[in-house]
């Protein structure tokens, strides 16, 4: 055989490993990982230049490697091209083959007998965390026990010294609280000018603010106004409550209905019972007169009901006059039966 055929075989090598690792898809630094062989070597193999390489005996193995992790026959491409590799002796590339294979052995067995032991004393591991943990948990809560029994016989005692004096405090509050609700509950006395369409009330000027409920409970339509400004002016729908506030310097409220019979008013927490318990289905106008009005319109009623006096009396003394007519009358009839007997 010529010594270009050599050459040329001697390259056919490079090729067809090159060829062979990418038709794997496998770059030169996967190789490297995968066969544990130093980026430079493999470039050398695949150039031919197995001069780079650190001794005869690993060009036989390092190609050998390379072969079968790309899917290649290693032995039968070793004694395919045994004459253009280089030789060495037997006996020392045996050696250091097994060397090498019984290193890699050895590490993966000590890599998995590490892996083996952490998965044997996993559970205990785990165990061990568990109990730390619900020691943990116990103590915190003896800790959190000790600071509430502490914190509450503190309270009672606390309690046991000032508990007449709460007792006064609170005693006092509720009664002042009874007196302020007194003071500001809301009376409405009726006024006398009543008719079926509209109704006035009285009551005392207000000492606080107060509040206008409205509680529809089918579609009405609404009007307020307080001194004659404008609080509301709308249809309601069904239950659509309404809460309007009432200034203490309210005078005159003016309340128009237009649903009276599915309409409840309330003012402050007194109910308007402004249709009478139904008699008056079609009330209409609700007017509230606060401070002075109510002075007024007591007045008028007085001045009505002595009127009403005063015709009764006048009527009775009418008929006290009557009796004295009729006795005026008869002596005369008898005078002229008298004056009648002489002249027959």
């Amino acid at each position: 055989m010529s010594e270009n055929e050599n050459d040329q075989k001697r390259l056919e090598i490079g090729k067809i490993l090159r060829k062979a690792r990418e038709e794997k898809g496998y770059t030169l630094d996967d190789l490297q990982q995968m066969t544990k062989i130093q980026k430079r070597y493999l470039i050398a193999i695949e150039d031919e230049n197995f001069d780079e390489l650190p001794g005869d005996f690993y060009v036989r193995a390092f190609i050998k490697q390379y072969a079968n992790m790309v899917g290649l026959d290693g032995n039968e491409l070793l004694q395919k091209y045994d004459d253009q590799l280089p030789k060495t002796k037997t006996e020392e590339y045996s050696d250091h083959l097994a060397q090498a294979v019984e290193t890699r052995t050895s590490q993966r067995k000590t890599v998995s007998g590490s892996v083996d032991k952490v998965r044997n004393y996993m559970p205990t591991i785990i165990i061990a965390c568990v109990i730390v943990l619900v020691l943990a948990a116990i103590w915190l809560t003896a800790i959190a026990r000790n600071h509430r029994d502490s914190s509450t016989r503190i309270d009672n005692s606390s309690v046991s010294v000032s508990g007449e004096s709460r007792k006064k405090a609170s005693s006092s509050s509720k009664k002042e609280s009874t007196k302020q609700s007194k003071s500001t509950a809301i009376k409405l006395q009726e006024a006398p000018n009543r008719n079926d369409t509209s109704v006035t009330y009285t009551a005392k000027q207000l000492t606080a603010d107060t509040t206008l409920q409205i509680e529809p409970s089918d579609r009405s339509w609404m009007q307020v106004r307080a001194n004659n400004n404008n609080l509301l002016n709308k249809t309601l729908n069904n239950n659509e409550k309404t809460s309007l506030k009432i200034n203490r310097d309210t005078t005159s409220l003016v309340i128009t209905v237009g649903n009276a019979r599915a309409t409840k008013l309330k003012i402050g927490d007194q109910e308007i019972d402004f249709t009478n318990n139904g008699r008056y289905q079609n009330t209409r106008n609700v007017t509230i007169n606060f401070g002075q009005n109510q002075s007024s319109s007591s007045a008028a009623s007085q001045a009505s009901n002595n009127s009403n006096r005063n015709a009764s009396s006048t009527s009775q003394s009418n008929n006290a006059t009557q009796p004295s007519a009729a006795s005026s009358s008869r002596p005369q009839t008898n005078a002229s039966r008298q004056g009648s007997q002489p002249t027959r």
